[in-house]
């Protein structure tokens, strides 16, 4: 008989009560900080060999106060989950998503009368292209939190497909984090990276662009042989009874829908096409960085004149299509928002709940009904919430009790006594290893590279090793009238 396994809280705090008992086993250390500007953002990084032992804080009914604290450290993403589970199931009740999966599989499925696209398989090629836009947007500018608002349009199309919640869940969230790993021009982890390192920065692009490009290809393999297995047999699934109530749902009869258009819808439309006017006027041209380069656009006015146009397109079907424009609108002005005008978790959850109110008016609702609607869609998410209270709590059990410093310079200590290829390897691991007690990607650069950074130095040829030859050499080329040049992107050195 297999044994049952332990409810998610039940892990969690057993974590907790781990990390307790390291605070007792573990001497207490701590590194030097300071604050530092990296690429215009103010930093607390580790001074270089500051380490230094520190009073023990062993803790004891803490374990208790975690959830608590972590609300506390959490709250931004708690907030922003709960207001996403509110807003979605605002639109899930008008069932403008349910509308759009029909119209969206009719027409696959009319795709599939091409001999080419029978053969590559429509619904393969949806997941591929999927997970390439999901892992571009991790790689690109730092998609972490953002997407638990698609994987509750993502999951359920999963299903409608005829696969699971988990294949849904890998095409989005996991996707994204490939790409964040890839990290080709992400701000939040390499842009701090190098700029503590002393590199150039985003060196290095053409590596990192091939890693993450090996990576994201591994991830569509990988995800399109679980997805036809699951296809095949649907009970495989560890997810099969989970996805009950989707598979329940998405069998409903698309006819069953009343295609209709209330007064309500026209209005909402006049509204955000007058919102958006203004916004328009405000803010006439947006600036998108990629790395050292950056493109501006008339972003939010192109955006203005296309939801005028595809908005009431919609209405002339039904409120459903005008309802999934919003959607669509709010993902690209999303996209505009994040990686034009620097949004994050504030302004991410007021589109999104912007959103949610006004598909509940456009879907003919009064506001007791958006609010009774928005209430249920947060109590679904509590769980989720409760969960990241709890990991927050795993973070702060380390911190009050001083033993995250002594892990890192432990790790770091284990380095140095190894060669080239074992420190190359070893600093993938430990890296790796950090996530689960540093989950931010650029808390980590910032409190990890002043330990990395020396170790990469001593290892093998970097390009502080290169800058430190570069200036013992410079004198001798001087007086033979040549320079000697350095190309920090490929480590190499010419003369001139």
């Amino acid at each position: 008989m297999l044994k049952k396994i332990p409810h998610t809280y039940t892990i969690i705090f057993s974590i907790i009560l781990l990390c307790a008992v390291l605070s007792w086993i573990i001497p207490a250390g701590e590194y030097s900080r300071h604050t530092v500007e990296v690429n215009g953002t103010t930093r607390s990084v580790i001074v270089d060999n500051s380490y230094h032992a520190v009073e023990s804080v062993p803790q004891t009914w803490q374990v208790f106060s975690a959830l608590l604290q972590g609300f506390e450290k959490q709250a931004g993403i708690i907030a922003f989950l709960l207001i996403i589970g509110g807003a979605f199931q605002i639109m899930n009740n008008s069932r403008a998503i349910d509308v759009g999966i029909f119209s969206f599989l009719r027409f696959t499925q009319g795709l599939e009368r091409h001999r080419f696209m029978k053969r590559i398989g429509v619904n393969n090629l949806v997941i591929a292209m999927i997970i390439f836009l999901f892992s571009m947007f991790g790689a690109v500018f730092g998609m972490s939190e953002e997407t638990l608002a698609f994987v509750i349009i993502i999951v359920p199309l999963a299903i409608s497909m005829g696969y699971d919640s988990i294949t849904g869940l890998c095409m989005v969230y996991v996707a994204a984090h490939v790409g964040f790993a890839g990290a080709i021009l992400n701000p939040f982890t390499i842009g701090i990276a190098q700029g503590l390192s002393g590199l150039p920065l985003f060196s290095g692009f053409e590596y990192r662009l091939f890693c993450w490009f090996l990576l994201t290809v591994i991830l569509v393999a990988c995800v399109l042989i679980y997805a036809a297995r699951v296809k095949r047999n649907p009970t495989l699934s560890p997810m099969y009874r989970a996805d009950e109530y989707w598979r329940n749902r998405r069998t409903e009869s698309g006819e069953e829908v009343a295609y209709t258009i209330p007064v309500a819808s026209y209005i909402v439309y006049g509204l955000i096409l007058v919102s958006l006017i203004i916004f328009a006027v405000v803010y006439p041209v947006t600036t998108f960085s990629l790395g050292n380069a950056s493109v501006t656009f008339y972003a939010v006015p192109v955006g203005t004149v296309l939801f005028a146009l595809f908005g009431w397109l919609g209405l002339r079907k039904s409120f459903h299509f005008f309802i999934l424009s919003i959607l669509a609108f709010t993902v690209i002005f999303l996209v505009i928002g994040v990686m034009g005008h620097g949004w994050y978790l504030p302004e991410i959850s007021a589109i999104f709940l912007a959103m949610g109110v006004l598909t509940g008016y456009a879907a003919g609702k009064d506001t007791d009904s958006i609010i009774k609607l928005f209430l249920e869609g947060a109590k679904d998410i509590l769980s989720a919430a409760i969960v990241v209270g709890l990991a927050g709590g795993i973070i702060q059990i380390l911190q009050d009790g001083r033993i995250i410093d002594p892990i890192l310079h432990a790790l770091a200590s284990l380095m140095n006594e190894a060669g080239r290829v074992v420190s190359v390897g070893a600093m993938y691991v430990i890296q790796t290893l950090i996530n689960i007690i540093i989950p931010s990607g650029s808390a980590k650069a910032a409190l990890t590279m002043p330990i990395m950074a020396p170790f990469s130095d001593v290892i093998g040829i970097s390009v502080r090793d290169i800058k430190n030859l570069l200036s013992h050499m410079q004198p001798q080329y001087e007086k033979r009238g040549l320079q000697l040049l350095l190309y920090p992107e490929t480590c190499q050195l010419s003369t001139k």
